[in-house]
């Protein structure tokens, strides 16, 4: 495993990170497809034993579960000093008044309960999951330098937003003194490259880190065309990502074809054409099988040539904005 720095930052993270959505209960929340602890402890110990240091999850994930899991397998098996542990806020936690969003009161009670969860004083990351229209960005950038200040944050993230709405946030942070934005997680992957437009040159220009989800297209870029899973039959908010079926399935096809001539399975294939992306630090990989680990990891190591490159992506076609809500 190669590691390298977060953006401009010193904090040193794998070259993949392990998106953690797939390990809560299945009783909570709404995904029913999530792995539960039992099922989860040997994954998340096998990333460790790959050399995987980066750990996502959000207190969204299966009603909070997720981080509950995530926290006692990586005490149980981590050095806290050496993994880095991001987590997210803004989403609903519970009903009622400020029960979600990014308020200052959101933004401080809630970590203090993602850290209850994941059983640890401080996250390397803490992250914005979506932009929130009803609080002033400076009321939520003040908040995050706070929590910093306190010593329960190392390093701020954020999530999905128009190029537009990052930039003001990073301007503003520099005006009043502020912690800056570290990273961005974003959609990005060969079915969805609108982020190519304006937010990937504004993470380059502005050395952020680059940390995309669903690389794999949730799996579409895995399975052929109209392969079904439990997970792609009852993700309702999957279904709004790609809008473009005749383009998508030619791409998919175009990820077979590359992988059939290089002897590796088609995740590999996905996942090397966003890793090699000079903007990108680390992709958010999810996994629920040992194999899903085995590919992610030997991805890093498969290096597409110019011709492979421009085969993947001939048949992109501009897509409708999506994954911001």
């Amino acid at each position: 495993m190669h590691y390298v720095k977060l953006g401009r930052s010193g904090l040193d993270v794998s070259r993949l990170c392990l998106g953690c959505m797939t390990y809560g209960d299945p009783a909570r929340g709404t995904h029913s497809w999530t792995l539960d602890e039992a099922a989860s402890r040997p994954i998340l110990r096998k990333a460790l034993d790959l050399g995987i240091n980066f750990f996502d999850t959000a207190n969204v994930y299966s009603d909070g579960s997720s981080e509950e899991i995530v926290g006692r397998v990586l005490k149980d098996f981590a050095r806290r000093d050496e993994i880095v542990v991001a987590t997210k806020v803004q989403g609903r936690m519970h009903a009622g008044p400020n029960g979600m969003g990014l308020s200052r009161k959101a933004i401080f009670a809630e970590l203090d309960h993602s850290l209850r969860r994941l059983g640890t004083d401080y996250v390397d990351l803490y992250q914005i999951h979506r932009w929130d229209s009803r609080t002033p960005i400076e009321e939520t950038l003040e908040a995050l330098h706070d929590v910093v200040k306190t010593g329960k944050v190392r390093y701020i993230g954020a999530s999905s937003m128009y190029a537009w709405q990052f930039s003001k946030a990073l301007y503003l942070a520099e005006r009043h003194g502020w912690t800056r934005f570290t990273t961005m997680q974003n959609h990005y992957n060969l079915l969805y490259r609108e982020e190519e437009r304006e937010m990937m040159p504004l993470c380059a220009d502005q050395g952020i880190g680059v940390i995309p989800w669903s690389p794999l297209a949730r799996g579409r870029l895995t399975r052929e065309w109209n392969a079904a899973s439990e997970r792609l039959e009852t993700d309702v908010y999957g279904k709004t990502l790609y809008t473009a079926p005749d383009a998508d399935r030619r791409i998919v096809e175009a990820v077979a074809a590359v992988a059939a001539a290089r002897g590796v399975p088609k995740a590999q294939v996905a996942l090397a054409w966003v890793a090699q992306k000079s903007f990108v630090t680390a992709p958010i990989v999810g996994a629920s099988k040992p194999q899903h680990l085995d590919d992610a990891v030997a991805a890093l190591s498969l290096n597409l040539d110019a011709e492979e490159i421009a085969q993947l992506e001939a048949a992109y076609v501009p897509h409708a904005i999506a994954g911001h809500a």
